[in-house]
């Protein structure tokens, strides 16, 4: 048996969309269940991500403290952003976040994962990247502002990220997925065996 998820859409009878924000709206979808069935299913949609596990000579992670509104915590994250542009490039995109976030660039760069966040009421897709061989970015630094403006940054060596994730330290779900993926990696096939930068990604369909 293979472990693999596969494409599938439940026919919807109805669609509205009830409230749409600055990035995300919320749809309300009737859906046709396999017993014949009709339910309602609300669910926020988002445009996509990209996050940067950012990984430097040291075996160190480059991390970000930000404070988070929504669950009223400051977290440890790594660099991530919003897919801004339709059919965005998302390798670029993390090349852009790295540089804006922490002033840093990489020369290897590799897909380390892709997740859906909370697929039970959202569709946002994020895509995990590795970037390797890092050094610090050339120009003035990009201009900050609201929670960007009190955010601190640091260097962590993974293990310390790990014991952190497992003891219910740190729950970011990019850097929890992040550091366990480069575990995962590090302790099995390597990192030349991950998939390249422009590996296709269903989710969210780009141009290369």
């Amino acid at each position: 048996m293979t472990i693999k998820d596969t494409a599938e859409e439940w026919r919807v009878t109805a669609t509205d969309t009830p409230f749409v924000g600055n990035k995300t709206s919320v749809r309300t979808d009737d859906v046709v269940m396999p017993d014949g069935t009709v339910v309602r299913r609300d669910y926020q949609v988002h445009p996509g991500s990209v996050a940067v596990l950012a990984l430097d000579g040291e075996g160190r992670v480059l991390v970000i403290r930000q404070y988070r509104h929504p669950v009223r915590q400051k977290l440890w994250e790594i660099p991530a952003g919003l897919l801004d542009v339709p059919g965005e490039n998302p390798l670029h995109a993390a090349q852009r976040e790295l540089y804006e976030e922490a002033h840093v660039k990489a020369e290897d760069w590799r897909v380390l994962t892709d997740v859906y966040t909370t697929p039970g009421g959202c569709d946002e897709a994020v895509r995990i990247f590795l970037a390797r061989d890092l050094s610090e970015a050339e120009g003035e630094r990009f201009e900050v502002a609201e929670e960007e403006a009190d955010m601190e940054l640091a260097r962590i060596p993974l293990e310390e990220l790990v014991r952190g994730v497992l003891a219910g330290e740190l729950h970011n779900n990019c850097l929890v997925v992040g550091a366990l993926s480069l575990h995962a990696a590090l302790n099995g096939d390597g990192l030349d065996a991950l998939r390249p930068a422009e590996a296709p990604w269903p989710a969210r369909p780009f141009e290369a």
